[in-house]
């Protein structure tokens, strides 16, 4: 049976409606690869400590930012290095002077890195600031004992962040 004119050409017109559609890569590649461009640009610039939410910082006016060093954190009765606990607080005795896990931390840390430099490593001691002034004190002395002499402490920044 021969088919018209006028019905072939209604079917190319209905074949070519009715195709499944092609989903075009390209934008969408265009727009990944600037979004991953942005990000890995705009993460550059910020400094971002570790922070948990059980550790109120004091305020601080400072105008200079803080820069990143090896960091020990006082959370509840846990005394931590990296995220990582080796000690107890109320493990530590009153007649102290140092912390006896904290001080085998550092002494693994800084074997680790070699040749001590002339002002000694760095280290920020995060804790709240509820917390008592003698523990601060030990962890401190701990530090310097260790050769971590450029001891920073942490705290939240009260001024004004320009975006400009």
């Amino acid at each position: 049976m021969k088919t018209s004119r006028r019905a072939r050409r209604m079917q190319r017109h209905y074949g070519r409606m009715h195709r499944p559609g092609g989903l075009n890569l390209v934008s969408l590649m265009d727009i990944f690869t600037i979004l991953v461009f942005f990000l890995m640009v705009s993460s550059s610039d910020v400094k971002v400590m570790q922070n948990t939410a059980d550790v109120p910082l004091p305020e601080s006016t400072a105008e200079k930012d803080a820069e990143e060093s090896m960091m020990v954190q006082v959370i509840g009765q846990s005394i931590l290095v990296q995220g990582r606990e080796v000690a107890r607080v109320d493990g530590i005795e009153t007649g102290d002077t140092t912390i006896g896990g904290l001080a085998e931390e550092l002494a693994w840390v800084r074997e680790r890195r070699g040749d001590v430099p002339e002002q000694g490593h760095e280290v920020t001691i995060m804790a709240a600031r509820s917390t008592d002034y003698r523990l601060l004190r030990k962890i401190m002395q701990t530090c310097i004992d260790e050769d971590f002499r450029r001891v920073r402490l942490a705290v939240e920044s009260t001024r004004e962040v320009s975006s400009g």
